[in-house]
């Protein structure tokens, strides 16, 4: 299955969730915290999709540390779209809210409210002095002093980062190809089944059909025979003519079909 992009056509909202489901799957990059973006037109897709989820985010946190009491959720929303549209950057709304179902749990995209710190006669809850005297911490001058790990060197982590990135990508690629073949075989399933019941109407259609065709059959035969057995003893002179020119018809037709016109030149009117 090809994306609408490669040929020629806008993205869908389908594959927009289908390309950050993708990024979920895959692992992260250690060193830089992110995934590796494909080739082409999936790694342009990836670069808009991530700025404007991330402006979302963004939005979203202005909102929610902007909430006042009695607010709901619908309120946030409203308000985060108006900081949405006020960066004055890119659309005027936030329109990928399916994408945003399925990033928003990720560390990159999680929302992290900024409250501000509650105090009590000037004195923040959450503070606590310190103190010199040994009696108050009696277990400070035993604790051991922890050696801060050594940062990794620019050289390992670049190669590290080499590493890591062509194995994201090449699983990236691998997840895009799987989801798109599990598409196909969708398409195909469902292709098979319009197909299976178009016969089917087919057969249905053909079977009323000939259904149709045997019982004008049979009444046209009912008619012939009532026509051949009829009593024109006691009609008139004008009626008894109708019926045998109707008797001759019906003759000249059942002849016609079993023998050809040749055997119909006799029922003609200017034979004796």
């Amino acid at each position: 299955m090809a994306f609408s992009q490669e040929t020629g056509g806008a993205w869908s909202v389908m594959e927009d969730v289908l390309l950050c489901e993708c990024w979920i799957q895959i692992s992260h990059d250690p060193i830089s915290d992110r995934v590796p973006p494909a080739e082409n037109a999936l790694s342009s897709r990836w670069k808009l999709l991530n700025k404007e989820l991330g402006k979302w985010r963004d939005a979203l946190t202005k909102a929610m540390n902007n909430h006042a009491s009695g607010e709901n959720l619908s309120d946030e929303i409203v308000q985060a779209q108006m900081f949405y549209g006020a960066t004055g950057v890119g659309k005027k709304s936030f329109t990928h809210t399916q994408c945003w179902e399925v990033v928003k749990h990720c560390k990159r995209f999680s929302i992290i409210p900024t409250a501000p710190t509650v105090v009590l006669n000037e004195t923040p809850l959450h503070d606590s002095q310190a103190s010199d005297s040994p009696m108050e911490s009696p277990m400070s001058e035993d604790l051991p002093i922890q050696k801060e790990p050594r940062p990794m060197g620019r050289k390992a982590a670049k190669a590290k980062r080499g590493v890591n990135s062509t194995s994201n990508t090449s699983k990236f690629l691998e997840e895009i190809a799987r989801q798109s073949a599990l598409r196909i075989e969708i398409d195909k399933k469902v292709q098979e089944d319009d197909r299976a019941m178009a016969i089917e109407f087919a057969k249905e259609r053909e079977y009323v059909r000939k259904e149709r065709e045997y019982r004008r059959k049979e009444n046209e035969e009912r008619k012939d025979w009532e026509t051949m057995a009829m009593d024109t003893s006691h009609m008139s002179p004008e009626t008894k003519q109708y019926w045998k020119l109707e008797r001759k018809a019906i003759m000249r037709r059942k002849l016609f079909r079993d023998d050809g016109p040749s055997n119909t030149d006799w029922l003609n009117d200017e034979n004796p």
